[in-house]
């Protein structure tokens, strides 16, 4: 009995012990992490507390953003639509009773919401038609977005004025080389097919993009075929594409079920580079005066809406999701962004059991992070944008450290420190 009473006495004492030196070193990892960001050439990082900025290392040097650019394309979303807007696609009749389909770039089109176009066609009495017309002159054809690599990852997607499923397809191959359905809702077609049978030799499921613009119309049209027929509306004639006459007036005009906070949230939790470029498509509309909308037009229009929002010099904007290595951005320039994100964090996720609400931001050779850190119970701005190869923990570690109870160390070339 006295050897457990000793036992139990020793573990309490070298608790007692070591606790003190092991929050001490705990903590000196993470003031670590900050001084190791500090220390980097091609890193810049920016904190405010109260108004007041705590922490800078050459914020005022344009790096590459990566992701965190997505808060940007958000913000100025949100600030020209609203949080309710709803995209639209709007739909015609022809007098060979042929259906024209125009789309506007509803990011969100996806299987689910065509069930609810064709539910609304056949409400309104539709129940055959003689072919599909898609117009997809909404953008200009054949889009080029800097940095967007040819492969098949989802996050290589096309960008289209029509597009369903974020122009990707979910396809599975047995081990006997069948193709068979992968997504319940969404029928296989000729295209998803032929994507199987061209991209996937071995079995197994995959979801890749559908790489190009003529493959994403052709899917988008099989697709509505396949919804259309499940619901007993004939499909006759060819899917072709075309231009709608101006003068038309629409048979019906769809809205997304989803609105703009939906689709925002979707994008910044699943970083999705497909919706983040049609929101920088869309947001060019208004000055595109009828003409299909490039990437250079977008790229005016965010640039011009940047420069009238916050001022700025010395930057660069080429396309809304972060892919381009030309999109340059400062530290402190992010933190305006978060700042004035304040409103929406809610649409940010929480990482670090609640303590960091922000994006991350990651290329080969970069990693980034933005949004608000909570320390003393009060969420405080910060960006950190790392333009070289380091572990993605480092800014974790950094805005963890951030909103440590601690005091934080001084790191501070801004004058008003």
């Amino acid at each position: 009995m006295r050897l457990k009473y000793a036992v139990i006495s020793l573990f309490l004492t070298v608790a007692l012990v070591a606790t003190p030196a092991m929050a001490k070193k705990k903590h000196k990892k993470q003031v670590d992490a900050l001084h190791t960001l500090a220390s980097l050439p091609k890193a810049s990082m920016i904190m405010e507390e109260n108004g007041k900025i705590r922490i800078s290392k050459r914020a005022d040097v344009p790096r590459v953003p990566a992701s965190t650019m997505k808060l940007l394309t958000a913000l100025a979303a949100i600030e020209r639509w609203g949080l309710k807007h709803r995209f639209h696609t709007d739909f015609y009749m022809d007098k060979h009773k042929r259906l024209w389909i125009k789309g506007y770039g509803d990011p969100f089109m996806v299987s689910e919401e065509i069930e609810l176009v064709v539910s609304a066609l056949k409400k309104k009495g539709l129940k055959q038609i003689s072919g599909i017309v898609l117009d997809g002159s909404y953008y200009a054809p054949n889009l080029v977005i800097d940095g967007r690599s040819k492969t098949d990852n989802p996050y290589d997607a096309p960008v289209t004025a029509l597009a369903v499923n974020f122009n990707t397809a979910a396809i599975k191959k047995t081990k006997k080389g069948k193709v068979v359905i992968s997504d319940k809702r969404t029928p296989l077609t000729p295209v998803t097919i032929a994507l199987t049978n061209e991209k996937m030799r071995k079995s197994g499921n995959w979801r890749v993009n559908l790489g190009t613009e003529k493959r994403s119309q052709r899917y988008y049209g099989e697709l509505f075929a396949a919804k259309l027929k499940q619901q007993g509306i004939k499909v006759n004639g060819e899917i072709t594409t075309g231009k709608t006459n101006r003068h038309w007036k629409p048979y019906y005009i769809h809205e997304n079920s989803r609105d703009l906070e939906k689709v925002l949230k979707s994008m910044l939790y699943n970083s999705s580079n497909f919706i983040a470029n049609q929101l920088f498509l869309q947001l060019a509309g208004s000055e595109a005066n009828g003409k299909p909308i490039t990437m250079a037009m977008a790229s005016r229009s965010m640039m011009k809406w940047s420069k009238n929002r916050f001022h700025w010099n010395n930057y660069s904007i080429l396309e809304g999701s972060g892919l381009s290595r030309g999109t340059k951005l400062s530290a402190r320039q992010m933190m305006q962004v978060v700042k004035a994100f304040t409103p929406y964090r809610f649409l940010l996720r929480t990482f670090k059991k609640g303590k960091v609400m922000a994006k991350t931001g990651t290329i080969k050779g970069v990693s980034c992070y933005a949004g608000f850190v909570n320390r003393g119970g009060t969420w405080h701005p910060f960006s950190v944008m790392i333009n070289q190869s380091v572990g993605g923990y480092l800014r974790k570690n950094a805005a963890l450290q951030m909103t440590s109870r601690n005091k934080l160390p001084s790191i501070c070339d801004d004058p008003s420190c």
